[in-house]
């Protein structure tokens, strides 16, 4: 059953004739993602400092946001968050809620990416700006004053797409060692692959099978690169040896089936998965427990993931 305070805010946004991302161009998109975020996101956390910086990235100066738990000399761990938005629209800033949250809860440095947005960059100027935010990370451990070499990878939607995929280079690359993944509805599958789960809750929900044509045709559009695992890591020819992940996906999700598989396929490469469905959510919930209860367990499941991740390390 779907969760009674999402089922009020979809009730509210049709009867406010709330746009489909599929009919806005991207710049209105961004404008209409962030004050989506804002009205569902918890609260900033208080106890945790937000400062920003940039890195020298592929395409010129990156970007970052830093959440740090005050009063800690040394922090056991740092997640490199990746966030969602279909790689169009979506910002770090819209992220300050849930993401300080789960810095004060966790205990963990936590750094977002402002990479750069499709079609303006298309695919994998996403993924070259995340991989080379995750080297910096990993490089600049003892600086930020995190224990060295404890590093995780977290992303929800796109986001989780690319945490995956910064996970598999890593690996193929002689990259950071990351000690685990965490990966919120994960998009996985290249645009020709469907699911069940897109003929049962790809209208009516929070994301739609329109948006999801619409976020996948920017992000190719006039790409030259050959499409493969740095779109959908279920196409990566080998899934052994990776992090061990934490997935979780939503009941009410056209994306749901897709994390699923991912879940399966790592597990059958040999890899360690948690999968964690919370059947009452759609797509999103993670950004909504400002105005969902129930999404609050989801940040806290994450938390904690974090905290056991860490809590060997002196």
């Amino acid at each position: 059953m779907l969760d009674l305070q999402i089922k009020g805010i979809l009730e509210q946004a049709a009867a406010a004739g709330a746009p489909d991302f599929a009919d806005l161009p991207p710049a209105a998109g961004r404008e209409v993602y962030s004050q989506i975020l804002a009205a569902t996101d918890v609260a900033v956390a208080d106890g945790v400092n937000i400062s920003d910086l940039s890195i020298p990235g592929p395409g010129g100066e990156l970007a970052l946001r830093c959440y740090r738990p005050e009063g800690a000399d040394e922090l056991a761990g740092a997640v490199l968050y990746l966030h969602g938005g279909g790689f169009v629209v979506g910002c770090p800033r819209d992220y300050d809620g849930v993401v300080s949250q789960l810095s004060r809860l966790s205990g963990c440095l936590i750094v977002q990416v402002d990479y750069r947005l499709a079609p303006e960059h298309p695919y994998p100027a996403a993924v070259e700006d995340c991989y080379a935010a995750l080297c910096w990370l990993a490089d600049a451990a003892t600086e930020l004053r995190v224990t060295p070499g404890q590093i995780a990878l977290a992303g929800d939607s796109a986001g989780a797409n690319l945490a995956a995929v910064c996970a598999l280079l890593a690996r193929d690359n002689a990259g950071p060692s990351v000690r685990q993944q965490t990966l919120i509805y994960p998009t996985a599958s290249g645009p020709d692959t469907l699911y069940d789960s897109y003929d049962k809750y790809g209208e009516g929900y929070t994301l739609t099978n329109r948006s999801m044509v619409y976020f996948m045709e920017h992000y190719l559009s006039g790409s030259a690169e050959p499409v493969d695992f740095r779109l959908a890591p279920l196409d990566a020819e080998n899934l052994s040896d990776l992090p061990p992940a934490l997935i979780q996906v939503a009941g009410f999700d056209p994306l749901r089936d897709e994390g699923i598989a991912y879940a399966e396929a790592l597990q059958q490469a040999g890899c360690s998965v948690s999968l964690t469905e919370y059947p009452q959510l759609v797509h999103g919930y993670i950004s909504m427990s400002g105005a969902v209860a129930a999404a609050g367990r989801a940040v806290d499941e994450v938390a904690a993931a974090w905290r056991q991740v860490f809590s060997s390390v002196a």
